[in-house]
């Protein structure tokens, strides 16, 4: 019998990357002529892997935002991995929201790709591991089919393929 080969679907964030890309846009709110004297503020809770924003106003948060998406993707950071919570009203007309990063395949979307690895009707075979997925068959030019088909959808998340043998 041929021998199995698999790879593993991840959705994994280098937390050091999100932290040096935080520390810059920290910076850079600190330095920003129009950003500077308005109290807004970014922190980020590395355990827990969480930003907290206060602004004072919906517009100042989402040039926070802004400030931050562009140092996490020159990081090389997918913007996908971070959801941001709906803005809050806090005291005297300022705005606090929260940002999580998703680390790790939820159940629900790891089943939707196992489901969609099996509309393929490939021969193939995709079991939930935890946080991942791990896709194996016999032959190799099927698990390449797979995961040009899986770069094509959209899950919400960013997926990286490894442990490819």
């Amino acid at each position: 019998m041929a021998k199995e080969c698999s790879f593993d679907i991840v959705s994994t964030v280098d937390m050091q990357e999100v932290d040096n890309a935080y520390q810059q846009a920290a910076r850079e709110l600190g330095q920003r002529y129009d950003l500077k004297g308005t109290g807004a503020s970014l922190e980020l809770s590395k355990k827990d892997g969480s930003f907290k924003l206060e602004a004072p106003s919906e517009f100042v948060a989402g040039q926070v935002r802004d400030v931050l998406g562009g140092k996490l993707t020159k990081r090389g950071i997918d913007l996908a991995a971070v959801k941001w919570d709906k803005p809050e009203a806090a005291s005297g007309m300022s705005v606090r929201q929260a940002g999580h990063i998703v680390q790790g395949i939820d159940q629900d979307t790891a089943k939707k790709i196992a489901k969609d690895i099996r509309d393929l009707k490939l021969k193939c075979k995709a079991t939930v591991e935890g946080d991942k997925l791990r896709v194996s068959s016999a032959s190799r030019d099927v698990l390449q089919q797979v995961i040009a088909q899986l770069k094509q959808n959209d899950y919400g998340q960013p997926l990286q393929f490894n442990n490819y043998r």
